[in-house]
């Protein structure tokens, strides 16, 4: 198996041929014990769930790494197996890299994160602050907040009166939405990057209205002690056909300014058929409207959540990416921010020949080995009334806290071999998670480690909502220690308000931390 050094690895950075470098900590640790700034978190738990999509082309250059734990051989192994031919292990890991002088750092979405503040401090969209916002509202000021997360965020908590409209749909929304150029309009998320990136992308655009955002968002509300909604579902709606006049003429602006350049279907195929790069060919629409319809081939990678997570979408640098959509108004506005970031080949391919329907499929890597023992839901309720099974979920820890079937345990796939002896002694272990596969590759993982049976919940965690099955929250019957996941501060069960200062001032930070990284990268535009 082949290792490179750390020294090796910065060569390989910056050599400008295609790179894309793994590290395979669960996302807690990989955010607690920090990481290197070009780097793609592919858990070794859901490696080959995720691997495929992220990695498209077989004969990319990889690095895989992780804290000196080992856990990047166990990832190259698989890898190698599953047909990928130039992968390597970081020797030493993170460690190794820090010791050369290389830098490290925690949280998640640090490029995306950064690209936020470095926006804030070149084009400095206009902020309010909690309390004047409030002291607005009181007045009765003619205004409009609009929270710039996707929808199942803005569910769990929002700012009182706001609407949903996630970043990347605001200058399509937007127009139609505020009747008068008088109305000041606020863009909020649940911290910084998005209330920001939000604003600009209106004031980019040419929106006429009084732009800001909300400084710190959610969390800068919460701390000034004004109350959260939840549960709210109020969204801005998506525009008629005359009501996109104006953003088909911002679209036109923002493409001249970042020299975003559209390709059709032809080009496209060509792109395609290019077996030496790595294409990466993203519908930025939300979830419903590529259900409905998309490119065939496409991944849904919504707008919005593209630029706050782009690292989860894209690990190959350089690389192709083609943004989808069926007018190029959403698409166009994406792309100026990946181009601002420093992904220098961006295309758009605005298109009505979406005859793929639903989900993109899940491709698993190759090799990898799903379960093929199943118990359908009613099954499941007959041996947990008779006391013969032990229900072991493999959700995110959050997932599990906010709902899971009664009685269950939750555990980590690539824990499993430590947090497998924990649980009750039993006749059937039934696995279970919100993504079904994950389950029946935990329960080919446990087959090695147990004499136990073990079936998999057809359907998983979902079918079981679905049968209207009684539901638990909490956090008892942990095998181990939530760290599969990096809690927002929101989130978390103690110190919610220390977290929330803590993440804020990290966030307002990253910029001066990534400044002059060897890595960073992002360029302005006249």
């Amino acid at each position: 198996m082949n290792t490179i050094n750390a020294r090796q690895l910065r060569e390989r950075y910056d050599d400008g041929r295609e790179l894309a470098v793994l590290d395979v900590r669960e996302e807690g640790v990989y955010s607690r014990d920090g990481h290197l700034l070009r780097v793609s978190n592919v858990p070794l738990s859901v490696l080959e769930l995720r691997v495929r999509a992220l990695l498209p082309r077989l004969a990319t250059r990889i690095v895989v790494c992780d804290g000196g734990e080992g856990l990047a051989e166990l990832a190259a192994r698989q890898l190698i197996a599953g047909g990928y031919s130039d992968v390597s292990i970081l020797e030493g890991g993170t460690p190794a890299w820090k010791a050369v002088g290389g830098r490290l750092y925690t949280g998640v979405y640090l490029p995306s994160k950064a690209f936020g503040e470095y926006i804030q401090h070149e084009d400095a969209p206009r902020e309010v602050t909690a309390t004047e916002l409030n002291d607005w509202m009181k007045a009765g000021k003619d205004m409009v907040v609009v929270d710039s997360r996707p929808l199942a965020e803005f569910n769990r908590n929002s700012i009182p009166g706001a609407y949903d409209c996630p970043s990347a749909e605001l200058p399509y929304r937007m127009p139609e939405f505020v009747r008068s150029s008088d109305t000041t309009v606020v863009v909020n998320c649940g911290g910084r990057t998005r209330s920001i990136i939000g604003a600009q992308v209106l004031i980019n655009a040419g929106f006429p209205n009084p732009v800001y955002a909300l400084k710190d968002g959610t969390q800068g509300w919460k701390l000034a002690g004004f109350q959260l909604n939840h549960g709210r579902t109020e969204a801005v709606p998506l525009p008629s056909k005359d009501g996109l006049v104006w953003s088909q003429q911002a679209t036109q602006r923002v493409a001249q300014r970042f020299g975003i350049r559209r390709i059709d279907a032809a080009r496209l195929d060509q792109l395609r058929a290019d077996a030496s790069r790595t294409l990466y060919l993203l519908d930025v629409r939300n979830p419903e409207e590529f259900e409905q319809g998309h490119v065939p081939g496409a991944q849904s990678a919504p707008g919005g959540q593209l630029v706050q997570a782009t690292d989860t979408f894209i690990a190959v640098r350089p690389s192709i990416i083609v943004l989808c959509d069926n007018d190029g108004i959403r698409a166009t506005m994406t792309a100026a921010w990946l181009v601002q970031m420093g992904h220098d080949e961006v295309y758009v391919h605005a298109s009505d020949a979406q005859t793929e329907r639903g989900e993109a499929p899940l491709v698993l890597l190759d090799g990898a080995k799903p379960c093929s023992a199943s118990v359908s839901v009613a099954e499941l309720k007959t041996v947990l009334t008779e006391g013969k099974a032990q229900v072991v979920d493999f959700a995110t820890s959050l997932q599990y806290r906010e709902g899971h079937i009664p009685g269950a345990w939750h555990a980590i796939r690539s824990r499993l071999a430590v947090q497998l002896p924990k649980l009750p002694a039993t006749s059937l272990l039934v696995f279970t998670a919100a993504e079904e596969a994950l389950a029946r590759l935990a329960a080919t993982d446990a087959a090695t480690l147990t004499a136990t049976p073990v079936k998999v919940l057809t359907g998983g965690n979902a079918a079981w909502r679905a049968s209207e099955g009684a539901i638990e929250t909490g956090d008892e019957r942990m095998t181990g220690a939530a760290e599969d996941l990096s809690y927002r501060a929101l989130d978390r069960k103690e110190n919610v308000e220390q977290a929330m200062l803590e993440y804020l001032k990290w966030e307002v930070e990253l910029l001066d931390a990534v400044a002059t990284d060897p890595d960073f990268g992002f360029k302005r535009y006249a």
